[in-house]
């Protein structure tokens, strides 16, 4: 198998699309808003990416039918109020620095190829706490781009993340910006303890602000009150409340 495959079932007609990334990552932030637009928006599948920079796994569906680990590409066309988008979603990341480059080298090829005029990577911001209202920070390749974003409420705070933006979420902006590719990461706070959809939540929220997209977000919400009925169980179990002092006159 060669490092990297692609296979398309088609090859769309697309009008300058705006290219989105949401592959596994920090509380799986990105992923989820990107699975989460491509269902509503009922995207269609047209690639797929093979890489043996991918682990060496298959995945399993419901039939019990295998399928080789991946990352497919949707698209959905303009429908007069949002434009032209390509969804970038999988099961995995490269594995190594080098499966990174090349995977990201990769969709910066596709980018090129569909004349991409901006991406957006989506990913999490792990702070390492559990965040009731998760800011969406952000990064980009210019500073018209930050200035763009900072009005649609995306913020940019000296030193976040302090560690820099690891994986493709990053790599897609550096190798963009070499390449004079137009890119934005955005990225939902995030305890990075769970499978966060509150954070997803207000990645797509913002996302969906700049795209003009309608979206019904009342899914992500249901997954967001479950992840909170499990964190505050675990809460109750790390710090059980104590008795009373004037409730222990009975013991002895």
């Amino acid at each position: 198998m060669d490092k990297i495959t692609i296979i398309y079932s088609e090859e769309p007609d697309l009008n300058k699309p705006i290219l989105i990334e949401g592959l596994p990552g920090v509380g799986n932030v990105g992923k989820l808003a990107a699975e989460h637009l491509l269902d509503q928006l009922k995207a269609k599948k047209f690639a797929e990416i093979y890489s043996a920079h991918f682990p060496p796994q298959v995945m399993l569906d419901d039939d019990g039918i295998v399928k080789l680990v991946n990352n497919e590409l949707y698209y959905s066309k303009a429908d007069g109020k949002h434009p032209d988008l390509i969804i970038i979603v999988g099961d995995y990341q490269g594995l190594t620095p080098e499966g990174q480059y090349e995977l990201s080298s990769s969709v910066l090829e596709i980018a090129k190829k569909f004349n991409v005029s901006l991406m957006f990577t989506l990913g999490g911001y792990g702070v390492g706490k559990m965040v009731e209202s998760p800011r969406v920070l952000g990064a980009a390749t210019s500073k018209e781009l930050v200035e763009e974003m900072t009005a649609k409420g995306v913020v940019f705070s000296k030193g976040e993340p302090g560690s820099g933006i690891v994986g493709a979420s990053g790599l897609l902006l550096g190798l963009g910006k070499i390449a004079g590719q137009n890119a934005v990461c955005l990225m939902g706070e995030t305890s990075g303890y769970f499978v966060d959809p509150k954070g997803a939540e207000a990645v797509l929220r913002i996302l969906a602000s700049i795209l003009n997209v309608e979206i019904d977000f009342s899914e992500l919400e249901s997954k967001a009150e479950q992840i909170d009925l499990i964190t505050s169980k675990l809460k109750e179990i790390e710090n059980p409340v104590e008795p009373k002092r004037e409730d222990l006159g009975y013991i002895g």
